[in-house]
């Protein structure tokens, strides 16, 4: 069985390698044709009813691009086109682009919400700095540009954090970029405003309640200090890291905070439900914590929260399905949610080539 030792002053963790199941695409090949990746599932049927959406087939574009890049996998090759492909067709004249589209190719929404916009713009900065196909990455970079002009006027909280994300790993593949440094500089600037503003002695966050995707916030002041080396970025993301921290650990077991009440200023949080990106987005923040500071803790707290994918959770129920290759969509109080969707099974496998390449290192 095949372990990785980590040690550090305050801990001593083992790391088994053989307990994480081998890279699967089988269900991420079901849900996605020659349009994208198809948004939810009954069960592990495709729901073609509900079509398409620009935020997992971003997230589906970030995994393709991780996967050739760490594991050079043939099917994550024929699949990002695809993905890629979908970004383009739903960016619109002006830039912006739209998040949701039916199954027969009818697009809903004038524009889609910023957080889709942050998402893809995130998805496409890993494709420029990581992506292995040099006619991929110019597409890229095109669409990119494009799209680019609207993140000054970003006003969402998480469309901002991940849009910090894409430019920075766009700024390491055109490094150096000082006018992108400058508008990094003005979107974490956002952010620490934001932090300012909602912090008390029992309260460190940057709103008043916690929600999901809650790690993408600390990780984006962590990206935005490696660019930028601004201490305030760095003190403020570990610390409201560890306020995280302190809602989502329980007798070192992960639970996100539930989406039925969330955890809101001066209250508990909730319990159930608890979502798969929340742990992702866990495992993110925790990737770039170790690789700034090269403390094991993080690698520690990284593992943890991808154990809560296979069990090490509340009801200690696996969300992952070895014989889909499928991650269901929730853990409720009364047991998991069936239902295999993109987003969840997207999360548990970008989390699992976060976590082997950690550990492979």
């Amino acid at each position: 069985m095949a372990t990785k030792e980590v040690s550090g002053p305050d801990t001593t963790i083992s790391l088994v390698t053989a307990q994480m199941p081998d890279l699967n695409f089988k269900h991420i090949i079901e849900l996605t044709d020659l349009t994208g990746i198809i948004q939810h599932a009954v069960f592990a049927t495709p729901n073609r009813k509900e079509g398409y959406c620009i935020d997992d087939n971003s997230r589906a574009l970030l995994l393709t691009v991780w996967a050739c890049k760490n594991s050079r996998n043939q099917l994550a090759a024929e699949l990002l086109p695809v993905y890629l492909s979908f970004i383009h067709y739903m960016q619109t004249k002006d830039g912006y682009f739209q998040n949701f589209l039916t199954y027969d190719k009818n697009r809903p929404e004038i524009r889609g919400s910023e957080d889709s916009y942050g998402r893809t713009l995130m998805a496409l900065g890993f494709l420029i700095n990581d992506g292995t196909s040099p006619l991929q990455v110019k597409t890229g970079q095109e669409i990119f540009a494009k799209a680019y002009p609207h993140v000054n006027s970003l006003t969402s909280l998480r469309g901002i954090a991940n849009s910090i994300v894409g430019i920075c790993q766009f700024i390491k593949y055109h490094f150096p970029d000082d006018l992108k440094r400058n508008m990094v500089i003005h979107l974490a600037d956002k952010m620490v405003r934001m932090y300012k503003e909602n912090k008390n002695d029992a309260w460190h966050w940057f709103e008043p309640i916690l929600t999901y995707d809650n790690a993408m916030l600390p990780l984006a002041l962590l990206n935005a200090y490696e660019i930028t080396m601004h201490e305030e970025y760095l003190s403020i993301a570990f610390e409201s890291l560890q306020f995280l921290e302190s809602k989502v650990f329980f007798n070192n077991v992960f639970r996100p905070v539930g989406n039925q009440g969330w955890c809101k200023k001066g209250c508990p949080p909730a319990q159930f439900d608890q979502q798969p990106i929340d742990a992702m987005a866990m495992i993110l923040c925790y990737q770039q914590a170790f690789r700034l500071t090269r403390e094991p803790k993080y690698l520690n707290l990284m593992y943890a929260s991808y154990r809560w994918f296979l069990g090490d959770n509340d009801l200690g129920h696996s969300l992952y399905d070895p014989t889909t290759g499928g991650c269901t969509d929730g853990l409720h109080s009364d047991g998991i949610n069936l239902n295999q969707g993109a987003e969840s099974t997207l999360a548990f496998w970008i989390s699992h080539l976060v976590v082997s390449a950690a550990l492979s290192e």
